[in-house]
């Protein structure tokens, strides 16, 4: 028997997008043939190797309006001229395309939200371009009878302005995906120093990060790495140079998870410091938190309902009252000299990993897409 398949798109060059991996190998679980289709940018890593298949599209453009819109007519005319019986749109910007082809061949949608897209910084700071984008989601998600997103905040949004029926699947890793730590003395750190970690695909504006980085002159006895990408990174990296903080932060570039999580599980606190300037922010519930529970690497955040949630209910870390360098800097002396803390929030860590895992959130997904099988 032919197994019905799948088209899953996702607009990024694939190769990080833990989310996306994980829901593709849920879909193949539930009994469907599945075809990852994304970009390959010019910097773009390697893909490791994964058991089901992809493709990257190559763009002229990589950034900006015309990028979208290239981005779009080609993920079109790709669905077009290709079989599926059904498809996974992840975010609003593969949303039109995946819509309109299923229309055309008659055949289910299935819309993945992993964030409030329409509310994203990037997006507030631009009307024009945020109307466009709220154009497109209010022409499609009326037509739509229920979708998928990453916490019951964003979620009671969709169903308040749309009324759908909205699922919740938070992006939570997979026990199994945990590697070893890795060597300080490979990576080059400092025995003497407490590390400290910032990491994820985002590290953009009105999160944190500068402050985080500045906050670093009143911490010589720390080493803040930064794992990731982001628009904000040129000015961090600046910041350090004209600074000389060379020796209290080191970057590291978007790399495969396990690496990424093997770098993690060196350090003594994480951070997740977005700011209450947007709808997307003020709900969000970033992939680096549960990297963090993972890693049993307790967390210092800013308070945002989403985030707060989870630390408060699992004890496993605090919270800034400000992002004033000062202020940051004085509560990572706090928490690194309170040792018994520690240790409370490591044991509340490693039962918290246990819950918040892929492998349970899993279940969920499962009956959503056994209905489309």
């Amino acid at each position: 028997m032919k197994l019905k398949r799948v088209i899953v798109s996702v607009i990024n060059d694939l190769v990080t997008d833990q989310r996306v991996n994980k829901s593709c190998l849920t879909l193949q679980k539930a009994g469907f043939e599945v075809l990852l289709v994304g970009r390959k940018q010019r910097k773009s890593p390697d893909m490791d190797e994964r058991p089901y298949a992809s493709h990257r599209m190559r763009l002229i453009f990589e950034k900006g309006p015309l990028f979208y819109a290239e981005y779009n007519i080609r993920l079109f005319l790709f669905l077009l001229f290709h079989r599926a019986d059904c498809l996974l749109s992840n975010d609003l910007d593969t949303l039109l395309p995946s819509f309109l082809i299923s229309k055309i061949k008659r055949i289910k949608l299935i819309y993945d939200s992993h964030e409030y897209f329409t509310e994203v910084p990037e997006l507030v700071s631009r009307p024009k371009v945020q109307k466009v984008w709220r154009a497109i989601e209010e022409f499609v998600l009326p037509k739509m009878k229920e979708m998928i997103t990453v916490n019951e905040s964003i979620a009671d949004l969709f169903r308040d302005k749309y009324g759908i029926k909205v699922h919740v699947i938070r992006n939570i890793p997979m026990r199994k995906m945990l590697p070893e730590p890795a060597s300080k003395e490979a990576l080059n750190l400092p025995a003497d120093k407490h590390i400290l970690i910032l990491q994820g695909s985002g590290i953009n504006i009105h999160r944190g990060s500068e402050e985080l980085v500045d906050a670093m002159q009143y911490l010589d006895d720390c080493m803040l790495l930064i794992i990731g990408g982001g628009d904000v990174l040129p000015i961090l990296k600046q910041k350090v140079a004209e600074n000389h903080f060379e020796d209290r932060v080191r970057f590291f570039p978007r790399m495969p998870y396990k690496d990424m999580m093997a770098i993690t599980r060196l350090a003594e606190v994480g951070f997740t410091l977005d700011k209450d300037t947007n709808l997307n922010y003020r709900f969000s519930l970033p992939n680096k938190l549960f990297d963090y529970i993972q890693a049993n690497v307790p967390i210092i955040a800013s308070h945002l309902t989403e985030i707060e949630r989870i630390i408060r209910d699992y004890n496993i870390g605090t919270f800034i009252e400000e992002h004033d360098p000062k202020h940051i800097a004085q509560k990572i002396k706090e928490v690194i000299a309170d040792e018994e803390t520690l240790k409370t929030w490591k044991n509340n860590l490693n039962f918290a990993a246990q819950e918040l895992c892929w492998e349970n959130e899993e279940k969920t997904l499962m009956k959503i897409y056994e209905q489309y099988i």
